[in-house]
């Protein structure tokens, strides 16, 4: 099982020497990959009756893909993750340019996670439709997948028209690997069977997990796919004792995940040293 880190988007701050040192820190410690949250834009609440979000304009994020153009050069081992990219409100050969870019950067080290997201408002702002995101995010993975493997690409699809043009630099990874957020409803349970190449459930480690991954192993087989060839990365927050960390970590090691990162946001940490300083515990006394 793979162990990475969750990047306190919200609470690391500006400085770009914090970034640094809490990137090094978690490379340094051991972990595997940094994974990396996504908002573009955060709406203004008060002026919003009624309107509600996990997050809104109060709230910081780097953006990912320049993030990672700064990590791929201050780091050599960690995996770089986006968990997740909200696809469908973005320009989809440009996010193949970019991601390819990253990959080149950081010599292959790229995971690309996405999702269709739940804030209306950044579709808005964007010049996206919110509406149809679902079906749009499966064109777009084809596009970019095509895009990823080969040089001249001819495709043209419902919202996608592309004539006799490709990427260059291409990526050191042909494909890169997708994969998929959510998973709530049947529909996107589905979409990560067929085309996923992992899934982050963001769910706890329980029995209606458990049911929602042999949903997915059976509609991979439906599918022609083999369940195995889709990885599964857990999340674990550090809220409690070290006494719980330590008996979820187990309970997702038991559940037979392929991946876990660990989120100190939201956790009372207050500062970029606090934040290394709970990573570098948890790797030292829960997982060495």
């Amino acid at each position: 099982m793979k162990l990475g880190v969750i990047f306190p988007q919200t609470e690391i701050g500006r400085d770009p020497g914090a970034i640094r040192e809490y990137a090094q820190a978690a490379e340094a410690s051991g972990y595997n990959h940094l994974a990396v949250y996504d908002h573009v834009l955060g709406a203004d609440a008060s002026k919003r009756p009624g309107w509600s979000g996990a997050y809104n304009k109060e709230h910081l994020f780097h953006e990912p893909m320049v993030l990672f153009g700064y990590l791929a050069a201050i780091t050599t081992r960690l995996e770089l993750v986006t968990m997740v990219l909200i696809l469908p409100q973005r320009q989809t050969a440009l996010v193949a340019k970019q991601a390819a870019e990253v990959d080149v950067l950081s010599g292959g080290r790229l995971r690309l996670g996405v999702g269709l997201g739940w804030n209306d408002v950044e579709y808005e702002a964007l010049g996206e439709n919110f509406h149809n995101r679902g079906a749009r995010s499966e064109e777009q993975i084809a596009v970019m997948r095509a895009l990823w493997t080969q040089e001249v690409v001819d495709f043209h699809g419902r919202w996608h028209n592309i004539s006799e043009a490709g990427i260059n630099p291409m990526p050191v990874q042909r494909p890169i690997p997708v994969w998929f957020g959510g998973g709530r409803v049947d529909k996107a349970i589905r979409r990560i069977a067929r085309i996923g190449d992992g899934w982050f459930p963001m769910s706890r480690p329980d029995a209606t997990l458990r049911q929602m991954i042999e949903q997915v192993q059976t509609y991979a087989k439906e599918a022609g796919r083999d369940p195995a060839a889709i990885s599964i990365e857990a999340r674990l927050t550090l809220q409690g004792t070290p006494e719980d960390w330590a008996s979820e970590y187990k309970a997702w090691q038991e559940m037979g995940v392929s991946h876990v990162s660990i989120n100190t946001m939201r956790c009372g940490f207050n500062t970029p040293a606090e934040h290394i300083a709970a990573i570098r515990n948890f790797k030292e006394t829960i997982a060495p």
